[in-house]
């Protein structure tokens, strides 16, 4: 049906600038990955780039919920108890987002105080040691779900064979070696192994390109039965 494969183009589109979206916005937030002083010192100065940041990682969760709509909508009737599971996905990973934001801008907010008090301060370091903290945390929290959501979408290609299921498969691994290499070591406290995390790039290219060019695979028509004489 040209419906399916229409939607899949779309979905196809939305699946790469959804991957700019988990790209840039994490370089913008550099100023933030340094330690609570460079924060404090760092942070005010790069407000604008970080409020930025924080817009697109909202957009973009966003746009990952219109996403798992669309998904929904063109597929209820084939798998509607994944479909919903996946939008309940990109619904909780929206919230989490706006969690992690508040977070981030409150560290801004921190910093823009810091400076304005003209020199370091007991209660500016422990605020911010306090800050980077809670801000830590939620932005694990908000990996997770992002992995989730992806895993979740992977499989929902191979159950349905939207696309050719080597290819949802290798998204699927390349989302499990995001998992193991930057999301479980971060849980765990160990130092994440960032090549990992660009290896799920490659599969979320390689289906978003795919599904721009090819849109979903419709399933065959089953053969009439046979009728006894």
């Amino acid at each position: 049906m040209r419906t399916a494969i229409s939607v899949g183009r779309v979905i196809g589109v939305l699946l790469i600038l959804q991957l700019a979206g988990l790209i840039i916005p994490f370089v913008l937030l550099l100023p933030l990955t340094r330690g609570p002083q460079d924060q404090l010192a760092n942070a005010a100065g790069a407000s604008g780039q970080i409020k930025l940041a924080v817009f697109l990682l909202l957009a973009n969760c966003a746009l990952t919920i219109g996403i798992s709509i669309a998904v929904w909508t063109s597929l209820q009737q084939r798998s509607e108890a994944l479909s919903l599971w996946l939008l309940a996905a990109s619904l909780i990973m929206f919230l989490l987002q706006a969690f992690d934001n508040v977070q981030i801008l409150s560290i801004v907010s921190l910093s823009q105080q810091y400076n304005q008090a003209n020199g370091p301060t007991e209660i500016f370091q422990t605020l911010a040691v306090a800050a980077g903290s809670t801000r830590r945390w939620a932005h694990y929290s908000e990996l997770l779900a992002i992995d989730g959501w992806i895993l979740l979408f992977y499989v929902l290609l191979y159950r349905q064979a939207l696309v050719p299921r080597g290819l949802a498969g290798f998204g699927f691994l390349t989302a499990l070696f995001h998992v193991a290499g930057i999301t479980l070591p971060l849980w765990l406290g160990v130092s994440p192994v960032t090549p990992m995390g660009a290896i799920m790039t490659l599969g979320h290219l390689a289906v978003g390109s795919w599904l721009v060019f090819k849109g979903f695979t419709t399933p065959k028509p089953s053969p009439p039965e046979s009728q006894n004489i």
